[in-house]
């Protein structure tokens, strides 16, 4: 890996928190670096490449915007029917996790999916995807309480 300048520290410092909500946030960062966007994002291609940067994404706080209401929701689907299964459930827009877990949770649950809503329907949600699928071999785990929603920050 090569020796990282102070501007792409700079760079990865802000990287670290809140994206700003504006049109273009990464060149607002990168011209506070002293880089160019095409620099910053050279970096980023770079870091991951080699493995340093494992994933740039977006975190919800899903009760700041509306939705109340959340639940994991795991199912004992027959493996010949998994595909199916995850692209049924992945096409819901209440769903925003939906993924195969291998080995399979208490050795039988190995398709997740998480579900959020505005309302307190969780329960028919869940019913619907349940016949949308034909499978009544489910766990719900219900969200009560969130503890934390931040990444590490290394610089």
């Amino acid at each position: 890996m090569k020796t990282l300048t102070i501007p792409e520290k700079n760079a990865l410092k802000f990287l670290q928190k809140d994206l700003p909500i504006i049109d273009r946030p990464f060149t607002q960062i990168a011209d506070a670096c002293g880089l160019t966007t095409i620099q910053l994002f050279e970096l980023l291609k770079e870091l991951s490449a080699e493995g340093i940067l494992r994933k740039f994404g977006a975190i919800l706080r899903h009760q700041k915007a509306g939705y109340h209401k959340n639940a994991l929701v795991v199912w004992s689907v027959p493996p010949d029917a998994i595909e199916e299964a995850g692209q049924a459930f992945s096409s819901l827009s209440f769903i925003t996790h939906c993924y195969e877990r291998c080995p399979a949770f208490q050795n039988k649950y190995n398709l997740f999916t998480m579900l959020h809503t505005q309302n307190d329907g969780i329960g028919s949600l869940i019913d619907t995807m349940s016949q949308q699928i034909s499978c009544n071999d489910y766990l719900v785990l219900e969200s009560l309480q969130e503890y934390k929603k931040t990444s590490p920050e290394y610089f």
